[in-house]
């Protein structure tokens, strides 16, 4: 019965102006100090209402008899599957005597666990995910071994969710213990070196009601005692008197202490306190209190802790603070602050292994724990590092590397012989030769210079005709770097570029880039975005007509604020989970966290600046508005679906008597995006290539 509905609704899409489900207005107004603003689809955060579930079915069932239609769905679909189907490795771990690494055989929904005796052993299996849900879309979230690998505390998270619970796997047997924890969120799990149970932080149970899109505060550190109910776990540590700060606990290599990471949503400053697990009358204790800078710990030798900062460091430094002498003009810099960002540092076999991103690509270089360099591992090609595994009693290390037409390899770093070689090479059947990357740099509006990527095959012809997918993010710290793709190498396949600029906001040159795309600097990426495409068609690579663009959370904020800026600029546009209502935000799950890099509307002054550029807010008749395929789930509840859900009504509202699709796809039993199964990865991707190959191909109406 779907089936034919979709048929018949393809021959009503096939005329000129699309016939989009009628969606309720409520007369609904918000007073934000003296300023009246309209809300008219409120009652579409409400996702698990009725109205909302038949408004969902209404716009899926004219979005995929559109998307059925479309020539190239099912052959971007068989190809997605050809490509994704290789095997695919995790960089292995040492745990005790066993090595561990996760697998994928090529079309598995999850990837799967295996232990091995010896890098030569026969891989064993440990935990298998797709075997917890008939969709595979039951994902781990979470994993950690006790320090002998006799223990593996794993996280699950059903549909995408960022919700978890935890249970625990004795290794050697492969079956569960009791051990059943919930109302986890953003935590990981610390073991003691006993092996006898782990701290870990969870929030409040909240009212069934509240599940999906309450706001969670008040997390708790707890510690977790192996055959234990959680009812009967440890409170550790609580600030009633903070209900935002949150908690990420690691205990040392040797044991001694148990190292709090107290933040407080998005923000790179953070609190570090520590608990002496020698006696069990000792307290908590800060360390580093002030909120100043980010502090995370590399490892510590005793009472000698090393920390990687940007304090006075805004591409960050290592420094060691002793706690018997914490004072400030006691501590002593380690590796000073580069040109390069600093961004990983790991203390394995004794020295630093350091992470540099130089302008957003890696650069591994080795330094004793003195800050004395020993080496610089020389790597492909331009691309990214990831993926770092090794202790300090290692004499070997792993990691993964990639980059846009790189698929990931693993390699193996031999620190006797100082030798990197292959661990795991893919076999895909894509010829990466045919093509290129390199990076170029544009002005942005104030004449910042900005990187970008651009990949694409080579000798190509820049004759301003060629389709184009412009991807970016730009906030919250977070560096975009060459990563490898099967779904790009299908639009790079049918002559597609890929271009990735580095905008502010985002951390690829430091704390001062992230914060010059913050709060009333917002602008500033999407001035950055604007000016990749000015100088993507004035160079001639592209034209407006075969501009797609992407994003996905913050960066399907950024497609919406600049569609409205500049929709001339652009032939179609793929707006993911985005941020679209800038006004109500922080009243959803874990949104108040991004107040630290947006704002608040609850401010005079940061409700201007988010009131000017919100994507739902500031949608406006135009004479031309490009194609619009936005993406959500229904289970996200990272940023809840009510945004997307808004944004497309008001979209189709303004804009849907222009031929031009104004469509929202919405996902079942998915989430924000982890842990997305592979086969509905390939069925979303095939359906946004096929959509904006459509509109690429068509000719633009004339102004």
């Amino acid at each position: 019965m779907r089936a034919a509905l979709y048929t018949m609704l393809a021959l009503v899409l096939s005329i000129k102006t699309m016939d989009y489900p009628k969606t309720k207005k409520v007369d609904q107004f918000d007073d934000y100090h003296g300023t009246k603003v309209e809300d008219p689809y409120r009652w579409l955060e409400d996702d698990y209402s009725d109205e909302t579930k038949a408004w969902v079915e209404a716009q899926n069932a004219v979005t995929f008899a559109y998307l059925t239609s479309l020539p190239n769905r099912k052959p971007l679909r068989k190809r997605l599957t050809e490509l994704m189907n290789y095997p695919r490795y995790g960089a292995p771990f040492k745990r005790g005597e066993r090595y561990f690494f996760f697998k994928n055989d090529g079309l598995q929904d999850q990837s799967v666990l295996y232990k091995q005796a010896s890098l030569e052993a026969e891989p064993e299996l440990l935990l298998n995910p797709n075997l917890l849900s008939e969709r595979g879309t039951v994902a781990l979230s979470m994993l950690e071994m006790s320090k002998d690998g006799g223990w593996l505390a794993y996280g699950v998270a059903v549909s995408g969710s960022d919700w978890q619970e935890f249970r625990v796997r004795n290794v050697a047997t492969g079956v569960d213990s009791e051990d059943h924890l919930k109302w986890i969120k953003f935590s990981g799990a610390a073991w003691t070196h006993d092996g006898k149970g782990f701290f870990y932080a969870r929030f409040p149970e909240p009212n069934d009601d509240e599940a999906q899109g309450g706001v969670n505060r008040n997390q708790k550190v707890y510690y977790h005692a192996l055959g234990s109910s959680q009812s009967d776990d440890q409170l550790i540590y609580e600030r009633l008197d903070e209900p935002e700060w949150s908690y990420n606990v690691e205990v040392t290599d040797d044991g001694c202490y148990a190292v709090f990471n107290v933040a407080q949503g998005t923000d790179e400053r953070n609190r570090i306190y520590y608990l002496d697990l020698s006696n069990e009358a000792n307290s908590v204790v800060k360390l580093l209190d002030d909120f100043d800078a980010s502090y995370e710990l590399i490892g510590n030798d005793g009472a000698l802790f090393y920390f990687l900062t940007n304090l006075d460091a805004p591409s960050y430094r290592v420094i060691a603070i002793d706690l018997g002498k914490p004072s400030k003009e006691n501590w002593k810099e380690i590796l000073p602050e580069s040109e390069d960002v600093l961004q990983d540092v790991r203390l394995v076999n004794e020295q630093l292994v350091s992470n540099y991103l130089h302008d957003a690509h890696s650069r591994v270089a080795i330094f004793s724990k003195d800050g004395t360099h020993k080496k610089t591992i020389e790597l492909p090609t331009l691309g990214s590092v990831g993926s770092l595994m090794g202790r300090r009693e290692d004499d070997e290390m792993f990691f993964a590397f990639e980059s846009f037409v790189y698929p990931t390899t693993i390699y193996r770093y031999d620190f006797e012989t100082g030798e990197t070689t292959v661990f795991r090479s893919p076999e895909i059947a894509f010829d990466s030769s045919a093509f290129v990357t390199k990076q170029v740099f544009y002005e942005s509006k104030d004449k910042t210079k900005i990187p970008m990527f651009l990949t694409h095959r080579r000798g190509l012809d820049l004759n301003g005709d060629n389709p184009t997918y412009l991807y970016g993010y730009g906030g919250f710290n977070i560096s975009l770097e060459p990563r490898f793709s099967v779904s790009n190498l299908v639009w790079l396949e049918h002559g597609g570029i890929y271009a990735q600029p580095n905008l502010r906001g985002g951390g690829e040159y430091g704390e001062d880039w992230h914060q010059a795309g913050t709060f009333a600097n917002k602008q500033n990426v999407f001035d950055d975005f604007i000016a990749a495409a000015e100088f993507l068609i004035e160079k001639g690579y592209t034209k407006p007509a075969k501009l797609a663009i992407g994003g996905g959370s913050n960066g399907g904020l950024l497609v919406g604020a600049v569609l409205n800026q500049r929709p001339e600029l652009f032939g179609a546009a793929l707006p993911a989970v985005g941020v679209m209502d800038m006004l109500r935000f922080h009243e959803f799950t874990i949104g108040w966290a991004w107040v630290s890099d947006y704002g608040s509307s609850e401010d005079p002054e940061q409700f201007k600046t988010l009131h000017a550029y919100s994507p739902y807010h500031n949608l406006r008749p135009a004479t031309y508005f490009p194609a619009t395929l936005v993406t959500t789930a229904d289970h996200d509840d990272r940023v809840v679906p009510g945004h997307s859900f808004k944004y497309a009504a008001r979209l189709q509202e303004i804009h849907g008597s222009q031929p031009q699709p104004m469509l929202i796809r919405i996902e079942t039993d998915a989430g924000h995006g982890a842990g997305k199964p592979t086969s509905m990865v390939i069925q979303e991707q095939a359906d946004r290539w096929a959509f904006v190959m459509q509109q690429l191909n068509t000719t633009r109406p004339s102004k």
